[in-house]
């Protein structure tokens, strides 16, 4: 068994994966705000306790940045650790066994390939937009690091450089700063949106989706295939009691580009995230969320509609953007925004194909994340049980 932990800004979980990549046993506890160093060591270390013993190796996916793959570690949203030395202090706990710390998102990613919607797929990207954006990239079947260990970090990819809000990077106009949730509430608010009561806040529903944030450093739950999933994958139904997506001119109607290449697929789902203020870019708490502008959207409300579109259209040419630098064949979408359904995808399709222009390019195919919420915990034990595949030699 290994032991796999999943540490993020509102969440952390522990589990006991076994060689197949069944999650036997998990436990969650909540990350404890405005906490110092070693509270929230101390944090981890009883959540762990009970799963500590004849363990193989340990496996963690965390918030960055961090120092990889060292394992010191600087949540952007656990401003409690900074340069914690996480992979040591566990080393220390377990001697002798193997310990390995990546980024939260890379094993989200990973936990996509090995176990998800992108099994057998050479070339992808596995993407998580919520609270932060995210992502991982796997070319030649292999997850690539990069020097850093941040190769894939699609959420600083620059989508709008003139006039592009400022991200919490110190940059403008990066996909992050314009898809991520909480930037997506503010934004709407500032428009003159005023939210639906309808949707129940994180207070009377803690366990959405919609409130798990991921990414840059928070904690993620990528999208769970539902009854209300729809589209196609590879050529073959995903869901044989729902109708495709209708999008005019879209993946779905079978047209094909002027190249002769089929344009880009795309399938859906449905989901969200919390406020933003410049100076807290990461904050925990929240008054109103990307759960509740994607439903007023998807009520045909105006402003939550373009909020939505200007979302959906920046991940569409990052994704563009990504897919003809790698030349990937698909992409999965996790975390609480990418179940905002039609309002977002529509758009993210839109885009994609005005911006994939390319033939090879063409044949990408975007689709929601299959696994659940304890992806994140797949994902770091796959570091080790699949580490031929996931970590450098």
């Amino acid at each position: 068994m290994i032991l796999a932990i999943d540490i993020g800004g509102t969440k952390m979980a522990a589990g006991l994966v076994a060689r197949d990549g069944t999650v036997v046993t998990s436990r969650r506890v909540t990350t404890p705000q405005g906490a110092g160093a070693e509270t929230l060591w101390h944090t981890v270390t009883d959540l762990i306790a009970p799963l500590s013993d004849d363990v193989e190796g340990v496996g963690v996916g965390c918030g960055g940045p961090m120092a990889w793959p060292e394992g010191e570690v600087s949540p952007l949203n656990i401003p409690g650790w900074r340069r914690f030395p996480l992979r040591a202090r566990l080393t220390a706990l377990f001697p002798g066994l193997p310990v390995r710390v990546h980024n939260d998102a890379v094993c989200l990613a990973v936990a996509e390939h090995w176990r998800g919607a992108g099994q057998g797929t050479q070339d992808m990207l596995g993407m998580v937009v919520s609270t932060g954006v995210g992502g991982g990239l796997i070319l030649g079947g292999r997850l690539v690091h990069g020097r850093t260990g941040n190769a894939g970090h699609i959420g600083h990819v620059v989508v709008e450089p003139d006039g592009g809000p400022r991200c919490g990077c110190g940059g403008h106009g990066c996909l992050e700063a314009m898809a991520r949730g909480p930037a997506l509430a503010t934004w709407a608010l500032a428009q003159g949106w005023v939210p639906s009561a309808a949707i129940p806040t994180q207070a009377s529903a803690p366990d959405s989706a919609f409130d798990t944030p991921p990414g840059t450093g928070a904690d993620r739950v990528p999208s769970a295939r539902t009854d209300n999933w729809t589209g196609t994958r590879a050529g073959r139904t995903e869901s044989p009691a729902a109708a495709p997506v209708a999008v005019p001119g879209g993946a779905h109607s079978g047209r094909t580009a002027p190249t002769g290449v089929p344009a880009p697929r795309l399938t859906t789902h449905d989901h969200g995230a919390r406020p933003y203020e410049q100076d807290e870019a990461y904050r925990e708490d929240r008054v109103v969320t990307a759960r509740q502008l994607a439903a007023d959207a998807r009520a045909g409300d105006e402003i939550a509609s373009r909020a939505m579109r200007r979302a959906g259209r920046a991940i569409g040419i990052a994704i563009a953007s990504a897919t003809h630098l790698c030349d990937l064949d698909l992409v999965t979408i996790g975390g609480g925004l990418s179940q905002a359904g039609q309002p977002l995808f529509g758009p993210l399709e839109e885009a994609l194909r005005e911006h994939a222009r390319m033939g090879f390019a063409r044949r990408v195919e975007v689709v929601p994340a299959a696994l659940g919420q304890e992806a994140g915990l797949v994902g770091a034990a796959a570091l080790l049980l699949a580490g031929d595949t996931y970590w450098p030699s």
